[in-house]
């Protein structure tokens, strides 16, 4: 959540380290692994938590793609050209999509559906984009420009990077999260838990480098590659983490983040709702050029604003938890 929060609001666009900003196409940037690690955590979430309901599953799908909506229509409402598509939005459908599966399927269907998903969203970008993958002449773009039209990401007009297509892959992304999970419920010791995450996760790695050659690492298509190297990653960043906090006990210094953690749906909109607010209103340039731009060079003074604004969001979510108060789809 605080690394969510620090990409998406530097001071200026302007000015951003190279690390902070997403991929300008082929490729990956650190940032580009927060998005996928969300849809990845959230299949965790699935098999961690009590055995869902389709009943409840949909309820919180749609509550998720109201809020997402919420995003991209507040302030002005204008239903006309609205985006429809989005960060939540993709969340919900991923979710309800992969409960479904994990319902319906054991580990080895839930595999078979994974590598599915991942194959036949490589054969419909082949085949139905004659093999393009640039901007323009994807499949991606084209089904989001012949099916969204006005209502696609305003800064693309034509496509959108969470769009109809490379949500298939998404589900994938999830589901591969419902497997990590399934491998940390598993009733082992915990160093023999860790070390198939370990595994695993270097393994994707490797098939993503591997697919590389074929299909590039595309986080705006989130390739049938970008999904195994980002969930590679999560596997491997997650073994690490349950060995540092459940075998180590170094716990204290992630207290904050298990603060964001527990409101993230909270702090997301919080994010978002008051940067939207402050353009709206006129005052994000001047707050940042009377209280940040004088105080460091264009690269940090940015920086330091999008610190200072991670430092606004923690401060709501610890106030919500402080008062015990979560708020859940």
């Amino acid at each position: 959540m605080a690394f969510m929060v620090l990409v998406n609001t530097p001071g200026t666009g302007a000015h951003v380290y190279p690390p902070l900003r997403h991929a300008e196409w082929h490729g990956w940037t650190p940032t580009d692994v927060v998005f996928p690690s969300f849809v990845w955590i959230v299949g965790v979430a699935i098999t961690l938590a009590r055995r869902p309901t389709m009943g409840k599953t949909l309820r919180r799908g749609a509550v998720l793609f109201g809020l997402g909506l919420l995003v991209y229509l507040y302030p002005h409402f204008d239903f006309s050209t609205a985006r429809i598509l989005g960060v939540l939005q993709r969340i919900a459908i991923c979710y309800v999509a992969t409960v479904a599966i994990y319902l319906g399927t054991g580990v080895r269907g839930q595999i078979l559906w994974t590598v599915g998903l991942l194959a036949g969203y490589w054969v419909l970008m082949v085949v139905g984009g004659d093999g393009r993958f640039d901007v323009e002449g994807n499949f991606a773009h084209t089904v989001d420009r012949m099916v969204l039209g006005v209502h696609n990401y305003a800064n693309t007009k034509t496509w959108d990077p969470e769009g109809i297509v490379s949500t298939i892959p998404a589900i994938a992304t999830c589901l591969l999260g419902v497997l990590a999970g399934q491998v940390l419920a598993r009733k082992e010791e915990l160093a023999r838990r860790c070390t198939w995450l370990f595994l695993t996760g270097n393994l994707l790695l490797a098939a993503a480098l591997v697919l590389d050659h074929w299909l590039p690492v595309n986080k705006q298509l989130w390739t049938s590659s970008f999904t195994l190297l980002m969930a590679g990653l999560d596997f491997v960043m997650l073994a690490m983490m349950v060995w540092l906090v459940d075998e180590y006990k170094v716990q204290r210094p992630f207290a904050p983040f298990v603060i964001l953690g527990r409101n993230a749906i909270a702090v997301y909109m919080a994010s978002e709702l008051i940067d939207i607010s402050l353009h709206a209103l006129g005052w994000r340039v001047p707050l940042y050029e009377s209280l940040f731009a004088p105080l460091a060079s264009p690269m940090n003074a940015s920086l330091l604003y999008a610190v200072a604004y991670v430092a606004v969001n923690f401060a709501i979510a610890w106030g919500l938890h402080r008062r015990g108060w979560y708020l859940r789809a």
